[in-house]
């Protein structure tokens, strides 16, 4: 039939609403609407606002650091870049938050694979900014750990979620073997930040998938013997302790963050009226929170940890029933992720712990970690779908978990 011929029914056969599509899409959208978390969404947005002034505050600093004799940045150069990397990470949360949470998880496994490629590749075929081979070409740049994070998570989740239907599959082991594999290829770059973030993530998903309090135990011995083993033999992350604890370069990058942080007091000096951001390196990335603390005050640093302590235990409160394994682990691993990775950028940015090259969610600049953490948020929401008039009168599988396993 040409495309000019108007359809013709058959016997028995309605002919089509042109907006019969049209409208299915709209309900499908009042639906996913109505099962998301929108207090959720909320939190990641204000953080997200908060961190588009967070880098206009810091952008004059970084232009100026960053600008040469041959190239003079604007002072607002990268607030303009955070902007047009932030619509592509919310038109990558939202594809991401749309997804059922079956296509959620295979989406995750997928990006697994392909990341861990990348990562592999990165040794051989990357390329190296500020001391660390972390990025890799392939007409985009981008940084394959950024987008590993979330799918490491659900990954393992997945995996971790086996022993629902077969006890005696040593899942905690396959968890650990891919646990170690990519601490291996991470502190290759070097990039020990990531590292103690990943395993971090790894030992909750281990905890709250009910392990036994004996095994539990023989994993924190593990973990206390890898961390003396990596200050042993691991020499990037064995001077960056020696610096921060003896007053080496580390630290006093942390030094001066700590004091440009606290030069604003409680309520800050305003904005573009710091002075001690001027002095600090990555100020719009890695010591972004002390650039808000020396503008916008103490109070704001102190709304930031809130927010993100929020979302943390939004995430766990709506997970506290839940009859899914792989739902727990993978939401409650995702915001563990998340939290995670602000609670170590703010350790750094307080003098509490050594410079680490990690940004602060949803608020430093950045590309690659932009639009993963954006995708970290929009998995979460997908994962985290639920209908609200469903009736859940079983126990969930965190106190089934608990109240059995732990005690065995």
């Amino acid at each position: 039939m040409s495309a000019t011929q108007p359809y013709i029914p058959r016997a028995g056969e309605r002919a089509p609403r042109p907006d019969r599509f049209r409208t299915s899409r709209r309900a499908e959208l009042k639906i996913w609407w109505r099962e998301i978390d929108r207090v959720l969404l909320f939190l990641i947005l204000a953080l997200m606002a908060i961190g588009a002034a967070a880098v206009a505050a810091a952008s004059p600093a970084s232009a100026s650091r960053l600008s040469t004799s041959d190239q003079q940045l604007p002072d607002l150069y990268f607030y303009w870049a955070h902007l047009r990397w932030q619509l592509l990470g919310l038109a990558a949360m939202f594809g991401a938050a749309i997804l059922s949470r079956e296509n959620a998880r295979r989406a995750g496994i997928v990006l697994f694979a392909g990341m861990f490629a990348m990562l592999v590749l990165v040794p051989i075929a990357g390329y190296e900014v500020n001391g660390a081979r972390r990025w890799i070409d392939l007409g985009v740049s981008f940084q394959p750990s950024e987008f590993l994070k979330p799918a490491f998570v659900i990954t393992l989740a997945w995996i971790i979620a086996w022993r629902a239907r077969d006890p005696n599959i040593p899942v905690v082991a396959i968890a650990t073997a891919i646990m170690g594999a990519v601490g291996v290829l991470l502190m290759m770059q070097p990039n020990l930040g990531d590292t103690v973030l990943f395993a971090g993530v790894w030992f909750a998903l281990v905890v709250l998938s009910g392990v036994s309090t004996r095994r539990l135990g023989a994993v924190i011995g593990g973990g206390l013997v890898a961390g003396v083993l990596v200050y042993l033999f691991y020499e990037n992350g064995r001077n960056r302790i020696n610096d921060f604890l003896g007053g080496g370069t580390a630290f006093d990058q942390v030094d001066l963050a700590q004091r440009t942080l606290l030069a604003g007091g409680w309520t800050g000096s305003g904005l573009w009226l710091g002075i001690r951001k001027m002095s600090l390196p990555e100020a719009h990335t890695d010591y972004i929170f002390s650039v808000i603390g020396e503008e916008f005050g103490l109070l704001v640093c102190a709304v930031i940890v809130l927010l993100y302590l929020a979302i943390v235990v939004r995430v766990l409160v709506r997970l506290a029933d839940e009859e899914d394994l792989f739902t727990l682990l993978a939401g409650a691993g995702l915001a563990v992720l998340i939290g995670g990775q602000a609670f170590i950028n703010i350790l750094v940015n307080l003098q509490l712990a050594p410079s680490k090259g990690m940004t602060l969610p949803l608020v430093s600049y950045g590309g690659s970690s932009t639009i993963a953490v954006c995708l970290t948020v929009g998995l979460l929401l997908a994962i985290t779908r639920r209908n609200p008039f469903l009736k859940r009168g079983r126990p969930g599988v965190w106190q089934r978990l608990f109240g059995r396993e732990s005690r065995q």
